[in-house]
């Protein structure tokens, strides 16, 4: 199901589906904090006007792991300059 842009799972879909889903039909991998995303998110660089945690972290994973993002967030090009591969999603 689609709505305002995002993806939302059906009420019959349940959490361990969904993760099936995002790594065996997708082919994304889901990654769990390591002490090297966290290295990296105690030395990343913020940016004006983003004080999301959870943001930064994402970035520090990406980061360390030399892997992509997709986002729509307007802030995330910002980060380009550290070393973020961005895909900007419209």
């Amino acid at each position: 199901m689609v709505h305002s842009g995002k993806v939302l799972p059906s009420k019959e879909l349940r959490l361990l589906d969904v993760f099936d889903i995002i790594e065996n039909k997708l082919g994304f991998q889901v990654k769990y904090v390591a002490k090297e995303h966290l290295r990296t998110f105690a030395k990343l660089d913020r940016v004006e006007g983003h004080n999301d945690p959870s943001d930064h972290l994402i970035i520090a994973q990406a980061l360390t792991e030399k892997i992509s993002v997709i986002s729509s967030d307007k802030k995330f090009p910002k980060y380009r300059k550290m070393g973020l591969e961005l895909i900007f999603n419209e």
